[in-house]
C-alpha cells in the first residue's frame, strides 16, 4: 500500500488519558474508526472483566474522546475499536503514561502522586562537555550479582541506584553500585531501555506456566522491543502492577544519580516495536508502520516493523514523548537505537523542541547512525539519519562513531580482525591520528566536535576484552593463555578513547576486563552472563585505576575535548600527538620508541604501571646523544606527557 498523507487527518492536541482529581479526558487518535470503546478495570489482570464501558464520541482529525467525571487515579482500561471491514482491535493506549503488567491495560495517572520526597528539588549536574565521560549499563546487569552488597529485594531494581555505600560483599573494601560510580569519576550514565519492554514476562503468577513457556518471553533482556514508549518498565520496579510504583521508584534513580553527581542519559528505541499489530496499529492499522508497495511491512530494524517517523502522527508522538521524558523524569539525554531509521526532520525537530524547554540545551542528543537493512521512505525528498545524511543534523546531534571503534580494535564484523591496538598498528596508526582528532579534514568529519562518541566498546558485539582476547589468541577462554597482551592492548584502547576529542563513551565493566565469554549478542542471555562481576572489578582494580586516572587526567586538561591535534612522530606502528600543552604516545609494538620532548615534560599517565606484570619495563624521561630530552616509551605502552618548558 502507497502511503497517502491525504487519507489520514493530523490532531493536534493532546491524547491519552488527561487526568485531573475533578475529571479524566480520554482521548485517543483512530481516523478509520467505527466505533471506539473504553473499558475500565480494577486491576490489571487479563481475566478480569471491566466493571463499566463507555463510548468515545467522535471530535475533530480523527480523534475520539470521553470524558469521565470524578477522581480516577489509578483506574486500569484499555479499548475495543471496531472498523467498517468488521475488523475489531482490543488495545492498551499508545498515549499512556502509566501500565499494569505487560503493557495489558492502561492506568489513569495522577502523576503528582508519583514523585518522591523532594523531586521538586531534584536538579542535574551541570557537566560541561570538556568533562563528559558516558557509561553505558543496563538496569538488571548493574546489581544482579549477590556480591554487589546491593540487598535482594532491590537488586536488578530501579531501587539498585539508590543505596549508597554499598561495596563488594558489603566488606566496605570496594566500592559496588552508586559509590562505585562516583569512584570511577563518570559523569553520565546511559541506562539501557527502560520504557516499557515486551520480553520479558512481568507477571508469570497470571499464567498457568513458568515465564519461559509462554512465546516471546524471557527471564532476561536488553529491552530493544518497545511496546508503551511513555511508561517505565514494570520489571524493574518492586510492583510491577502498581504504575504509581515504577513510576516512583523510576524517579528515584535518577535523582539519586543526579545526587551523586551524574546526569542521566535514557536509550530510547522510536525504530521499531515489539509485535508488528502494536498498540499504534491496532488503533490506526496501516499508519504507524512503514510499508512496501505491496503492503508488507518495511524491515530495515531486523525487528520486522519499521515505525514511521516521517507520517505527522508518529513524529509528533516521538518529539512529545522526548519532551515528556525530560519535563515529567529529568532525564538528561537520548541515545537513539537505530537512528538511520528516523528521518533527519523529526530528529531535528526534536532537538528544537527540546531546546525549548528550560535547560533543555544541555540535553544530549545521539545514536547509531545506521540500520539493520534497507528500509523505506514515502516520499523521495525525505532522509534517514544515517551516515550519508548525518551533516544534515543539528550541530548538537551526534553519533557513535564507529571508525573510531574499528581503527583501534579491528572490525566487528570479524571477530579475529585485528586494528592498530591488537597487531595491526602499521595499517591502522594514521587512521587512529584521525579519530583521535574527531576525523577533522577527512570524508568522517562533523559539524562539530560533539557530535562524535568516540568508543571501542558497547553492548552490542563482542566486549572490549573478548574482542581483544579472540583477535590476538583466538580464544575467549582466558584461563587458556597470558592475557597479558590483552591488557596492555586494553590500556591502549582506553588511553586513546579517554584523550581523544568529542564524547568518551564506555560499555559498563570495560574498565574491568568485563567478558561474556566471547558471546556477542547477549541480549536474551541469562542474567548470570550479563550480570556486571563486582568480583572482577575488585581483581581487575589496576585496570580500574587506570580508567579512574584518564577520566581525571580529562577533567583537568578540557582541551582534549576540542583540541586540534598535530602529529609529533608517525612512523608506520606507533603514534605521538600534540594537543596545547600536552603529548600523547600510543606504542603498541614490540620495540620501544624515543620521542623528543623538544623541552622538559612531566609524565602524567603511564599504562605500563597498571599491567599485571611486574617486570613490565615502565616510561621514562632520558637524554639523548645530543642533550636533548627525550620520552622512552616501551613496547605496548600508553604514555601522556605535559611540556614544562620549551
Amino acid at each position: 500500500m502507497q502511503f497517502n498523507p491525504s487519507q489520514w487527518p493530523v490532531y493536534d492536541g493532546e491524547l491519552g488519558s488527561l487526568y485531573t482529581s475533578d475529571a479524566t479526558t480520554f482521548r485517543i487518535w483512530s481516523p478509520k474508526a467505527q466505533t471506539v470503546t473504553l473499558r475500565l478495570f480494577h486491576d490489571d489482570n487479563p481475566q478480569s472483566l471491566p466493571f463499566a464501558q463507555h463510548t468515545l464520541t467522535r471530535i475533530e482529525n480523527g480523534a475520539w474522546e470521553y470524558i469521565l467525571d470524578g477522581d480516577n487515579s489509578d483506574i486500569f482500561y484499555d479499548y475495543v475499536i471496531d472498523f467498517e471491514n468488521g475488523e475489531s482491535n482490543r488495545t492498551a493506549d499508545p498515549w499512556c503514561y502509566s501500565a499494569g503488567a505487560n503493557s495489558e491495560r492502561s492506568m489513569v495517572i495522577n502523576l503528582t502522586n508519583t514523585n518522591p520526597e523532594n523531586w521538586s528539588m531534584d536538579v542535574s549536574p551541570i557537566i560541561p562537555l570538556e568533562k563528559t565521560v558516558v557509561w553505558e549499563t543496563h538496569i538488571g546487569d548493574f546489581s544482579y550479582d549477590e556480591h554487589s552488597g546491593i540487598p535482594e529485594q532491590y537488586r536488578a531494581k530501579y531501587k539498585a541506584f539508590t543505596q549508597k555505600e554499598t561495596s563488594l560483599d558489603n566488606q566496605g573494601q570496594f566500592p559496588t553500585g552508586i559509590a562505585y560510580l562516583q569512584y570511577l569519576g563518570v559523569t553520565h550514565v546511559q541506562l539501557m531501555p527502560m520504557y516499557d519492554y515486551g520480553s520479558v514476562d512481568e507477571a508469570p503468577e497470571y499464567h498457568s506456566t513458568c515465564a519461559d513457556g509462554i512465546a516471546g518471553f524471557s527471564q532476561y533482556n536488553w529491552g530493544y522491543d518497545p511496546m508503551l514508549y511513555n511508561v517505565p518498565e514494570g520489571s524493574y520496579a518492586t510492583n510491577t502492577h502498581d504504575g504509581v510504583t515504577r513510576i516512583r521508584e523510576c524517579k528515584e534513580m535518577i535523582a539519586a544519580l543526579h545526587s551523586a553527581g551524574m546526569r542521566v542519559i535514557m536509550d530510547v528505541v522510536y525504530n521499531h516495536m515489539f509485535v508488528a499489530q502494536n498498540a499504534f496499529e491496532q488503533v490506526a492499522p496501516g499508519y504507524f508502520c512503514r510499508r512496501w508497495d505491496d503492503d508488507s511491512l518495511v524491515n530495515g530494524s531486523g525487528c520486522g516493523n519499521d515505525m514511521a517517523s516521517e507520517h505527522p502522527m508518529f513524529r509528533k508522538f516521538i518529539i512529545n514523548s522526548l519532551c515528556y521524558w525530560v519535563r515529567e523524569y529529568h532525564i538528561d539525554g537520548f541515545r537513539f537505537d537505530l537512528m538511520g531509521l528516523i528521518d533527519v526532520q523529526t530528529m531535528n525537530e526534536a532537538r528544537a523542541a527540546i531546546d525549548s524547554l528550560p535547560q533543555g540545551k544541555q540535553v544530549q542528543m545521539y545514536g547509531e547512525p545506521w540500520a539493520a537493512d534497507v528500509s523505506k521512505l514515502d516520499d523521495s525528498t525525505t532522509c534517514l539519519a544515517n551516515k550519508d545524511n548525518r551533516l544534515q543534523l543539528d550541530h548538537r546531534i551526534g553519533w557513535f562513531c564507529d571508525e573510531t571503534r574499528d581503527s583501534i580494535k579491528g572490525s566487528v564484523m570479524d571477530a579475529y580482525a585485528s586494528g592498530f591496538v591488537n597487531g595491526n598498528s602499521e595499517a591502522f596508526a594514521s587512521h587512529v591520528i584521525n579519530a583521535h582528532n574527531a576525523w577533522r579534514n577527512t570524508e568522517a568529519h562533523g559539524n562539530d566536535v560533539q557530535q562524535f562518541i568516540q568508543y571501542v566498546s558497547a553492548h552490542d558485539d563482542l566486549t572490549l576484552w573478548d574482542k581483544l582476547c579472540l583477535s590476538l589468541h583466538h580464544s575467549a577462554d582466558e584461563n587458556t593463555f597470558n592475557t597479558q597482551d590483552v591488557l596492555d592492548a586494553n590500556l591502549i584502547s582506553a588511553g586513546l578513547i579517554l584523550t581523544s576529542a568529542g564524547i568518551p563513551f564506555m560499555l559498563s565493566g570495560e574498565e574491568f576486563a568485563r567478558t561474556k565469554q566471547g558471546h556477542d549478542n547477549s541480549f536474551r542471555s541469562s542474567p548470570e552472563l550479563n550480570m556486571l562481576d563486582w568480583q572482577r572489578a575488585y581483581n581487575k582494580r589496576n585496570l580500574v585505576q587506570w580508567y579512574r586516572l584518564l577520566i581525571d587526567l580529562r577533567a583537568k586538561n578540557p582541551i582534549l575535548y576540542a583540541g586540534e591535534r598535530h602529529t609529533l612522530v608517525c612512523e608506520n606502528n606507533w603514534i605521538a600527538i600534540e594537543v596545547g600543552d600536552l603529548g600523547i604516545i600510543a606504542n603498541p609494538s614490540d620495540t620501544v620508541q624515543h620521542l623528543n620532548t623538544h623541552g622538559i615534560s612531566a609524565i602524567l599517565a603511564d599504562s605500563t604501571l597498571f599491567c599485571d606484570d611486574a617486570s613490565h619495563v615502565h616510561a621514562k624521561i632520558s637524554i639523548d646523544q645530543n642533550s636533548n630530552e627525550c620520552i622512552v616509551a616501551p613496547e605496548h605502552s600508553f604514555i601522556v606527557f605535559k611540556r614544562i618548558e620549551q
